[in-house]
């Protein structure tokens, strides 16, 4: 220490400042970058969402009303079919009512 340090006490106490701020930058900086990032992804989600989309669209596409009914159709017959099946025991005229009207699409 010199003499001055007792002059100017503000500059005997700056290195211990200086390690106090960088210490509290570094450990701010992470949040800030943080908080800008949530920003931008609040501001932009519209866009963000959107081209998810697109790209979800270009991996597996949509199937078309005509082979979605399809299947929506494929779906109620093996249902009537499982529940056929389930009554053959019980009620033998049923599960085969029920076999004619799966039969029949």
């Amino acid at each position: 220490m010199s003499i001055l340090s007792i002059a100017f006490p503000a500059e005997a106490a700056l290195p211990a400042l200086q390690a106090f701020a960088g210490t509290a930058v570094g450990a701010i900086r992470p949040m800030i970058g943080i908080g800008l990032l949530a920003a931008v992804l609040v501001v932009f989600k519209p866009l963000l969402i959107g081209l998810l989309r697109a790209a979800l669209l270009v991996v597996k596409p949509r199937k078309t009303l005509e082979q979605r009914s399809e299947r929506r159709t494929l779906q109620s017959i093996l249902m009537i079919h499982r529940m056929a099946c389930e009554l053959d025991n019980s009620q033998p005229a049923l599960a085969a009512e029920l076999r004619s009207i799966a039969a029949r699409g």
